[in-house]
Order: structure tokens, then sequence, then C-alpha cells
């Protein structure tokens, strides 16, 4: 069946849409939701900073340029061009996989994407209100990417970063003022670099697992100059001949041809203050630890802030969580954890530090913490059982129940069914404070971090973002 002549192609509608969008026309919900996600970001940004594979990458990018541009990398302020700086900082968000987090039938994390208009707000030398209109965007086509797979990419074995290269360009090219036609051949200059197979999550997992989607960000930050300057790439990539939609429904999934929801991804784009913005749909990881954990050890903080439990009056800890939370993070092996990556998978461990300290960040991952032998005890009073009334719950909701019993015989019992993090139960600016320093207290400084919450929280206020980057890098 012919195409109809007078049809637009959807990276078309996206571009209008995106070349039209004002700060003016943003909800001030949507702009709040932007500095938050910012300001937890940059945290996982400080703390990615020193993982090896940032190193690694730091010393690569080095090697590779003079060590000049108007492009900052955080943390160690090397100056570089703007699509390695969008790399490179983009990497060190994502590189604990601490980041945001969004899950319909594609899981993302947007945030791995707006390391590129910061680069490229920088080298222009724009605004903090040209970045955060920008990365709005970025979370708008990034998200709705997501939901309109039939079932999303994952499921044939490819990576999200696929998806993500059609959204990157479209922030990038946001902040370089691109008219629409040059926005079109930024999509398509992107996306025909950046299919990527699931291999990279699946099986043993090496440092691409946490590269792919910044390296579409990047993608993303090059397209925009390449399409600036003229450079022309295929309008049909998502909806038109051999692109992402008709290479996809070869594929069977369940006997079914794969399909996408086209009109889904267009349908209410917001253009006022009225609109929803999807930013606000996206949720942030308030712990550092496996995703199933999260609603158990918000369900034990919450009942153990309310009714100002201590440790030592603790007898028992019944934690009640889905059948395959159970299996994974409560086996005998998890109650004597001896490394981080053990620590971590651990729902006794995550209980008894929470417990204990108050608080589960990084630091509660240090080997001198999770080696300390003062925690077994209080990890043997966990009990975790399966509970088979939530499991026709999930996914929708990650139901769990915390019941703590004191010395007294006192019970105490605490039901939440969306983690701490999760849009319908946000974090809020103190609880993600806690998290930055916890990340970049020992990279930057605690003062620099206080004073990094207070330019990122007033952002729109900033000519240019030159201090940013001041207060990202390590004295």
């Amino acid at each position: 069946m012919a195409e109809h002549p007078s049809k637009r192609l959807l990276s078309q509608v996206i571009a209008e849409w995106a070349c039209a969008l004002k700060y003016k026309d943003l909800s001030p919900a949507a702009i709040q939701a932007a500095k938050l996600f910012w300001f937890d970001s940059i945290g996982c940004a400080l703390g990615g900073s020193q993982q090896d594979d940032a190193k690694i990458l730091l010393k690569h990018y080095r090697a590779m340029s003079g060590g000049k541009g108007n492009a900052t990398a955080f943390v160690s302020g090397f100056k570089t061009n703007p699509v390695d700086a969008a790399f490179l900082n983009g990497h060190m968000i994502r590189a604990m996989d601490y980041n945001d987090i969004y899950w319909k039938a594609d899981p993302c994390h947007p945030s791995d994407l707006i390391a590129a208009p910061l680069a490229l707000c920088e080298s222009e030398g724009l605004s903090g209100q040209d970045l955060i209109l920008s990365t709005i965007i970025a979370y708008e086509v990034e998200m709705r990417l997501c939901e309109i797979g039939r079932p999303g990419v994952r499921e044939y074995g490819w990576h999200h970063a696929t998806l993500s290269a059609f959204a990157s360009p479209v922030a990038a090219g946001r902040v370089l003022n691109l008219t629409p036609d040059q926005m079109v051949s930024a999509i398509g200059i992107s996306a025909s670099r950046a299919f990527c197979p699931g291999a990279v999550t699946a099986g043993k997992l090496t440092n691409m697992k946490n590269t792919v989607d910044p390296w579409a960000g990047r993608m993303g930050a090059e397209s925009a100059l390449l399409a600036r300057d003229g450079f022309s790439g295929p309008e049909h990539i998502i909806d038109g001949k051999e692109g992402l939609f008709a290479v996809f429904k070869h594929v069977q999934y369940k006997g079914q041809p794969a399909t996408f929801d086209g009109e889904a991804l267009v349908k209410d784009l917001p253009n006022s203050k009225e609109s929803h913005y999807r930013i606000l749909d996206c949720g942030m990881k308030s712990f550092p630890i496996e995703a199933l954990s999260h609603a158990p050890l918000t369900a034990m903080m919450k009942t153990v802030k309310e009714n100002k439990i201590q440790a030592n009056d603790v007898k028992e800890i019944k934690v009640e969580v889905i059948a395959r939370a159970a299996d994974i993070l409560g086996d005998p092996h998890k109650y004597r954890p001896d490394s981080k990556e053990t620590a971590d998978h651990s729902l006794p461990y995550c209980m008894a530090v929470g417990l204990v300290d108050g608080m589960v960040t990084p630091l509660q991952f240090k080997e001198e913490r999770v080696l300390d032998k003062s925690l077994i005890p209080i990890m043997d009073k966990v009990k975790v059982v399966a509970n088979e009334e939530f499991e026709a719950l999930f996914p929708k909701f990650q139901p769990s129940r915390v019941t703590i019993t004191s010395n007294d015989g006192k019970s105490h019992s605490t039901r939440v069914d969306v983690p701490k993090g999760d849009p319908r139960d946000p974090m809020t600016e103190d609880e993600i404070a806690v998290k930055f320093t916890a990340l970049g207290g020992d990279v930057i400084g605690r003062d620099q971090c206080k004073k990094l919450q207070k330019f990122i929280m007033s952002i729109e206020t900033a000519d240019k973002l030159g201090g940013l980057f001041e207060l990202t890098t390590a004295r």
C-alpha cells in the first residue's frame, strides 16, 4: 500500500514540535523535575568518576586530544570538544547504574542523554534555561520511545540504546536552534549509527553495559553539529522505507510480527504550561541496590522513622516480598556477604545496615562496612518470605510488607506498593542531597556539594554554565 503523499513522517512531526517548544511553554512542575533530575544525575556522575571504566575513558580521551576545547569533563576539569565531553560526562552519570529509571515496554535512563545538551550549552555559551528546555525534550522523546513497542525491542534481543539514538539528537538539536529540516537530518544521522544488540546486558557483563547509552548521547551531539553544517540524514529513519518500524516488522514475537504504535509517539505532545510533561513520570533510584530490594527497604525505613526504632531493641524483621525477590535476595549465601557485589544483592545486609546507619548509600558498601562482624547478629534477625497475594500485583506495583518485632513483644508493620523514588513516591530534594553527598563528598568535598546543590536548584537563573563546571571540578 502506497504511503499517503501528504502524511508527514514521524521524525518531521517530532522535529517541528521540538523546534517550536520554548522555555516559557514549560510547566513549573516540569522545570522543577528537570532541576531535581540534574541534581540526582550530577551526584551519580561524581560517584561514577571514581569507577575504573570512567578512569580508562578519561585517560583515552586525554591521549586522543590536546586538552584544548570549549567543553569540560566533570571532576577532572579536562577541556575538550563538546562531543567527547558529552560522552565522558554521560558515562560518569551512568557508570554506577544509580541514575534515573523508566520502565514500560522498554527500560530506559533518560539522564544518559542529557550530558550532550549540557556540553553544547557550555560550548555555545548558553543559559540554564536552554539546558532545562533541552533536558525536558530529551525525557519526553526518550520516554515515549519506551512506551510504543508491542512488545519492546528488549524482547527481541536489542538494547534500548537503539531507541536512545532517536531521542538524543532532538535534545542536542534544540540547544543548537536547528531548523526542523536540520533536526530531521540530525535524527537520521544519529539513528543510522546506533542500533545496539542486547548482548551488552546479557550473559557476562563488561564495561559496555554502562557505555552504550552514553554513546547514543554522544551520537546526538555530533549529529546535531553535523546537521547544523548542512550534513543530511534519512528523514524516513523511523516509519519510512527500511526504517526502525520496517526493520522490526520482520521479527516474530510469539508468532506475531513486532509492531510500534507510531501514533502514540506523537500524540498530545506537550506545548504549554498546562500540558503534562513525561519527565514527571520518571523514577529515581533511592538506594544503590538491586531493584527488587527497593520496596522492602523503603517499607523498613518508614517503619523505623515513624516509630523511632533503635537497632538494639529489635528482635525480628519479617520481610514479605514477591517470590522472585525472596529467591534472589534472601538465599542463605546472602546472610554472609563478603563483597560489595553480594551485599547490594543481599536483603538481610541492606536491612541490617539501613537499620543501624539510618541510610543506605554507596558509603554502606565500602569493604570495611560490608565485612563488619557487628552486623551479623542483626542480619540473622531478618526473615524473608514470599507472599502469594503480592505476586498478582507485580510489575505495576512492587508490594512489600515489613514487620518489626521489638524485644518487648510490640510489632510495627508497614506495607509499601512502590519503592521510594518511584514517581508515585518521589524523592525530595533533601533525600537526593543525602545520596548526592554520599557520592560526591569524598570527590569534591562536602562544602562544594552544598554549593553545587544551590547552583543546580537555581540553574534557571544562570546566564552561562561555567559556574557549574567549576563546582563539579575536584580541587
